[in-house]
Formats: structure tokens, C-alpha cells, sequence
């Protein structure tokens, strides 16, 4: 129902009439009686010439003629007309003739809840592990609504389900937003996937809701060990049985699924004279005789087979072998002592292992010979009774290679030569070698005067190859200009830099600070950054006029009223004639600082003209005899306006030559 808020009409050539009305209203529907409100009889509306001027081309409102009612011309929306304010109206002017009166008129536009909340997108795709814990947290999104107050967006809703919920979040402008919350964990042996319903709801009455569909597919996880059908398999194989020749097939499954159910065979830790006399298929879990078997060296072999999925858990299971016969043996290799993982600076010739080499043959079968095979800084240093050392032969840097792999080969010298071999892993550690190396010597931020406190203004970085502390990097602020620190903080973790206090590009346009990096070893190593900071100009400084004075016409009270500015303009002067020159400044830089003038009102708006640009004031037509004796000329200059081209260079140069006062001295 509309409403007149307030009607002021004391004033016999002003008066102030303020109403209310809903939004959406049909074309006609009644908003006040503004004959009434004004005072005026009917029959005066029309002998008075009350009219409505609007200061935009459209017009919402209209007189009703014979009611003198206020009435809507159209259906308002005030989404349109205002977009997301918090209050909306509309104002217009009522002009009352004989005698003349002016009224002003506003409208405050109400909103109804017209506008449902609206997800963009409406379907939501989600792939979550089903090993992730119950209490972690999805980012949904914001559904729009474009009502305003207790009709906009006001929570959120999901369908009831056993394992998620959905809270509301308020971010700092105070929009809400969703968040997914895992209450209980998933398993997708049981439920592979779930489709929810979010709902938005507004606070309108009634309450309006949009939806938007969520897909959850629970990927798997690797939760499930394989299972060998049998725990132990048994086996037995004759003397004379050739190589190749199958000696059972072993077989697992995993209740998993994808690559975490597929499932690869291979022998576990078992000495080489063993590995080299039997293989697995990884596929099939096929094992197969390698080499002949020798009935009076070894009456029996123990397998241990292991089965393994994609993700990397394992199965174990034995496999006894009985054999019969062919006997050969092969060089056997034992690591006695690995010192790993060893420092990176450690010297040339450290040991790092002891290993065993032993062949229980006799004679040249039994004659071992033992060398390193790949590209390591190691080398092998022979020892007494079969055993080796292994040392460093150069010096190591973990920044290059953080583990060496090579193979320790013994073979020995029977014929045909057997050989076995075993896989050696030094583990580099670190030392704190390397300083923290910036991405970038110097930086250059731009920050716009007027500034916020606080306000972020770049993220230097800075990286170290070491590892652990010794490559954790923080930053300080050390040096630069004059009481820089007074004027940025650095964030030691990040590296984000922040402004302590507001900037003003008149006082200062530039200053640089120094950002230290360093590492947290010991001795911890450093290295800095200059940081330029470029302070950018905004137009916060209105217009000075220097000439006419802005003394010019102020009077001191008891004295005699001061004369105004003036001009002598002779009646011969002709169009184009001279009269002032207005002369104005800014404090601003660049397009802030351009100047334009123009003419507020004048006596004889004919008679003078002001250049846009130059501020000159001359006549525009030549002065005769009927011309006013004195014609005052308001002027008003506007910042806004642009200059010429030229003009603009100008000022760029001047900015750069000037001295700086008051900045930070570097």
C-alpha cells in the first residue's frame, strides 16, 4: 500500500513530498494524493499548470488530472531501476504555476520477493576418495538472487542423506556460500556414487528456492589387500626336469577395483641362488624352473611369493619345493653394513658399505670376483676373506642426485661363469651448501594512493634446493629507503608485502625497500631483493583557482562590503576582445591535473564566452550601446574534461622533472 512518508510544504516557492510503494505495481496503481499533500483545490490543478518534470526520459509517474492522485506510468521493477541497493528511489520535481512553486518529489521503491535464488551452474560434478576423513570440507558456490534485505539469498539446504551435510558460509562483503561437509566416511565397495539436491532459499514470504543438482562420485581407494587362495603351496620336481619346465601356479585376488584390483606376481626377499633358479610370470603367477636343479646340494627350496596390487599393498605366501636333482651354484652376495644416507659434503674415499661375496664351490668355480655396476660416484675397494668395501670415489651433491642405484656383480670363474648381483641404494643428505636465490633482482609494485592499510602490494620469492630447514626460506625487510619499514611489512612466510599505512602521491611517489631471504640452516645463508614501490596518482585534490583570488569578494564583518572582480570591457570592443583570464591549478598529476572552464550563468550569456582549456574570457559578439553597464560573469572550471595532446605531454614531463619533497630518501 503506498505510504506518504513525509510532506514538507512550508515554504511558499519549495516544499519536499517524500512517498513509498512496492515494486511491480500495474500501470495506474495509486501512490499518494498529491493535491491533498500539496494543499490545492481540484479544480486549481489545471488553472495552476501543475506539472511533473523528471530529471531522466523515463517516466514512472503521472498526475492524475481529475483525482489529482500520484500514479505509477508503468510497471516499476527496481531490480532494474537500482540493481543490488540497499535503497532505491526515484525522484522528480513538481512545478506549481501562478504563483510558481517548486516541489520535489521522491519515491522510495520497495522490493518484493520476485526472484528466486539462482545457481550458476546448476549441476555440480564432485569426485571424492573414499578415503577421505569425515569433517572435510567442498566449496559449492553462491546461488544469485537479485532481491535485496530479508528477500535476497539467505541459506542453503540438502537432501537428507548419511553422509554429507551443507553449512553456510558469510565471506566479508556478506554474501553466502555453500560448503559440502563429509560427516561419516565413504566406501565404495558399498556406494559408488550419490546424487543430492542443494536448495537455495531466500527469506521472502513466502520464501522462494532454486536448486542445482550434486554428482558425488566416490573414487576408490586402495583398501583392500590381495588374498592368495592357498597361504602355502607345495611342489615337487624331479632331477632330470629341464629348465623351463613348470613347477605350479600360484593365484591371488583383490576385492578392489580398476588398477588397484590388478595384481602382479614376484618373488619376495630371497637369497640370489634361489632367485636364479626360479622365475614368476607377473601376470599369470606362473613359476618356472630357470636353471637345473642338484639333488645332493639342496634337497628342497622355499619360495616366497608375493602378490601385489596397483596401489602397493602386498600378499605374501610360501611355496616348498621338493627337488630331486642337478646341482649349481652361484656366487653369493651379502650386504654386512650400509651407512646411508651420508652427507653430502662428506670426503672422497668415505665408506658407505660392507658387503660379503661367497661361493661354496671349490676351485675356479668358487673364485669370486665382485665390481659395481652403473653410474655412481662409488667404487669398490677389495678386502680380505671375500669382502669389499665401498666408497665414495668424488664428492656428492644432493642438489644433483639425492640417492645413487648401482648393482654389486659377483661372478665367478667356473664355465660357464655364474654370476648373481644385488642393488645397493645411497641415500645423499643435506647440508645447508645453498643460499636462497630470488626469482627476480629487483621489483616494482604499483600502488594508487589513498590506499587501505594493509593493503597487499606483491609476493617476492625466493627459492633454496636444500632440503628440510636448510631450504625452508623466510623473509625480512633489511634496508632501502629512509624509514622504509615504517611504510611496508613483509609476511616472513610467504613473502607477500603490505602497506603499513596509507600512501599520498604528492608527499611521495616512490621508495625502495630491501627484502632479505633466508634459510633456517646453521649457519643459516641469505640473500636480498630491492623492491621498488611506484606510489600512482589519484584525483584527490579538487581545483585551486589562483586568479581572481578566492579573496576577491569576501567581506569582513563591521567593514564595508568588498568589491568583486572586475573587468573594463570599452563599449568599442569587438568579438573576440580580451576581458579576464581565469588562471587555476591542481595539485593532481596528469589527466587529474587537466583543467577545462566553462561559464556557470551570466547576465548576458550573448555577450562573453570562456575558453575551454585557456580560461581566457572574451567577448563573443561586439558591445553596443543597449548592453547592462555591468554584467557579472560567474566561471566554473571541471577537472573532469580532457586536454589536447600536447597539453598532456607536458604535464607528463613536468611531473617527472619535478623535485620530490617529502618522500623516503633512498
Amino acid at each position: 500500500m503506498p505510504v506518504v512518508v513525509n510532506v514538507d510544504t512550508g515554504s511558499a516557492a519549495w516544499g519536499q513530498l517524500r512517498y513509498s510503494v512496492p515494486e511491480e505495481l500495474p500501470k495506474g496503481s495509486f501512490v499518494g494524493d498529491m493535491a491533498k499533500d500539496l494543499g490545492l483545490q481540484l479544480p486549481a490543478l489545471a488553472e495552476r499548470g501543475v506539472r511533473l518534470v523528471s530529471e531522466g526520459r523515463t517516466q514512472y509517474f503521472v498526475l492524475h488530472g481529475k483525482t489529482g492522485h500520484l500514479v505509477t506510468a508503468e510497471r516499476i521493477d527496481r531490480e532494474q531501476l537500482c540493481e543490488s541497493a540497499a535503497s532505491c528511489s526515484v525522484s522528480f520535481e513538481v512545478l506549481v504555476q501562478n504563483p510558481l512553486n517548486v516541489f520535489h518529489v521522491e519515491v522510495a521503491i520497495q522490493d518484493v520477493n520476485d526472484n528466486a535464488p539462482r545457481f550458476l551452474p546448476d549441476n555440480f560434478q564432485l569426485e571424492i576418495n573414499e578415503f577421505t576423513s569425515p569433517g572435510a570440507r567442498f566449496y559449492l558456490g553462491m546461488a544469485e538472487d537479485a532481491d535485496v534485505g530479508s528477500n535476497s539469498l539467505q541459506g542453503y539446504e540438502l537432501e537428507a542423506n548419511g553422509y554429507f551435510a551443507v553449512e553456510v558460509k558469510e565471506s566479508p562483503d556478506g554474501s553466502k556460500f555453500a560448503e559440502l561437509v563429509l560427516r561419516r566416511a565413504l566406501d565404495r565397495e558399498r556406494e559408488a556414487s550419490l546424487r543430492l539436491v542443494l536448495t537455495a532459499l531466500d527469506g521472502g514470504d513466502p520464501p522462494r528456492s532454486g536448486t542445482a543438482q550434486l554428482c558425488i562420485n566416490v573414487t576408490d581407494a586402495n583398501d583392500n589387500t590381495p588374498v592368495f587362495a592357498q597361504d602355502r603351496y607345495r611342489a615337487s620336481l624331479r632331477e632330470d626336469a629341464p629348465p623351463g619346465s613348470t613347477v605350479l601356479n600360484v593365484s591371488a585376488s583383490d576385492a578392489d577395483a580398476g588398477t588397484n584390483a590388478r595384481i602382479t606376481y614376484s618373488f619376495g626377499k630371497m637369497p640370489a641362488k634361489v632367485l636364479q633358479k626360479f622365475m614368476v610370470d607377473a601376470e599369470s603367477g606362473m613359476i618356472m624352473l630357470q636353471e637345473a636343479l642338484d639333488f645332493e646340494d639342496t634337497r628342497s627350496f622355499s619360495l616366497a611369493v608375493e602378490a601385489k596390487d596397483g596401489g602397493g599393498l602386498v600378499a605374501h605366501s610360501k611355496v616348498e619345493i621338493e627337488v630331486l636333482d642337478v646341482n649349481d651354484n652361484e656366487p653369493e652376495i651379502t650386504l654386512t653394513l650400509v651407512s646411508s644416507p651420508v652427507p653430502e659434503n662428506a670426503p672422497v674415499g668415505t665408506v658407505v658399505a660392507f658387503l660379503n661375496v661367497n661361493d661354496p664351490d671349490s676351485g675356479e668355480n668358487g673364485d669370486v670376483s665382485c665390481e659395481l655396476s652403473g653410474e655412481a660416484p662409488l667404487s669398490l675397494v677389495a678386502l680380505s676373506g671375500g669382502s669389499y668395501k665401498v666408497v665414495t670415489a668424488s664428492a656428492l651433491d644432493r642438489e644433483q642426485a639425492a640417492e645413487h642405484r648401482v648393482t654389486v656383480v659377483a661372478r665367478d670363474r667356473g664355465r660357464p661363469s655364474l654370476s648373481s648381483s644385488t642393488a645397493l641404494v645411497l641415500e645423499v643428505s643435506d647440508v645447508n651448501d645453498n643460499a636462497p636465490v630470488f626469482e627476480e633482482a629487483a621489483y616494482s609494485a604499483y600502488v594508487a594512493e589513498n590506499n587501505a592499510a594493509g593493503a597487499p602490494m606483491l609476493r617476492v620469492l625466493a627459492r633454496d634446493p636444500d632440503a628440510g630447514s636448510n631450504g625452508r626460506v623466510s623473509y625480512w625487510l633489511s634496508g632501502g629507503s629512509a624509514d622504509a619499514a615504517a611504510y611496508v611489512s613483509v609476511e616472513a612466510r610467504s613473502g607477500a608485502l603490505y602497506a603499513q599505512r596509507s600512501f599520498d602521491y604528492e608527499q611521495c611517489r616512490e621508495f625502495a625497500v630491501v627484502v632479505r631471504a633466508q634459510d633456517g640452516g646453521e649457519p643459516a645463508r641469505s640473500s636480498t631483493a630491492t623492491v621498488r614501490v611506484f606510489v600512482l596518482d589519484r584525483n584527490d585534490n579538487a581545483p585551486r583557482v589562483l586568479w581572481p583570488a578566492p579573496e576577491a569578494g569576501e567581506r569582513v564583518p563591521g567593514s564595508a562590503p568588498a568589491l568583486e572582480p572586475f573587468e573594463v570591457v570599452p563599449r568599442s570592443a569587438e568579438a573576440g576582445y580580451l576581458v579576464a583570464k581565469v588562471v587555476a591549478v591542481d595539485a593532481d598529476a596528469g589527466r587529474n591535473a587537466w583543467l577545462s572552464y566553462e561559464l556557470v550563468q551570466a547576465a548576458e550569456p550573448a555577450l562573453f564566452r570562456v575558453g575551454l582549456h585557456s580560461g581566457e574570457v572574451r567577448t563573443a559578439r561586439a558591445v553596443s550601446e543597449r548592453d547592462a553597464p555591468h554584467s557579472p560573469c560567474p566561471l566554473a572550471f571541471s577537472n573532469l574534461l580532457l586536454a589536447l595532446v600536447g597539453c598532456w605531454l607536458f604535464v607528463f614531463l613536468f611531473w617527472w622533472l619535478l623535485p620530490i619533497h617529502g618522500c623516503i630518501k633512498e
